[in-house]
């Protein structure tokens, strides 16, 4: 239902065991397969129960304005502007070089040319 390859991605990803929950679980084999009397647990201390603090994933970002520079392949490098449209909506261009220089060059030319494409489509919008 969760659309995983396999039932054993869905239980890897979703499933956390814990000592308690494994020494309970053996119990309940040994009571139900071997016949074993119930036994006590010990109880789990609280301070192991309490919750982590949750940490998001915050990826790189780059300033407004200004683009991104990454290496695809060892002969391969990526420059990337993304402003946002008039529309409210991001437009990304690339460029692709073989240097990191290259790149460099190139994606401060593709800033210029898309802030002019930009700046001239909001004096359009302001005549209308």
């Amino acid at each position: 239902m969760l659309g995983h390859v396999s039932a054993a991605t869905t239980l890897d990803i979703y499933t956390h065991v814990t000592d308690t929950i494994q020494t309970e679980a053996a119990a309940k084999i040994d009571q139900g397969i071997g016949k074993a009397a119930p036994q006590e647990q010990p109880a789990e201390p609280q301070e192991k129960r309490t919750m982590t603090t949750f940490q998001p994933y915050i990826g790189k970002m780059c300033k407004p304005g200004t683009g991104y520079i990454g290496q695809k392949d060892p002969n391969l490098w990526e420059g990337r502007y993304s402003p946002t449209w008039i529309n409210g909506k991001k437009h990304a261009r690339n460029v692709y070089t073989h240097t990191r220089e290259e790149c460099e060059k190139k994606l401060k030319v593709l800033i210029v040319e898309m802030k002019a494409e930009l700046a001239e489509l909001k004096q359009r919008k302001i005549k209308r």
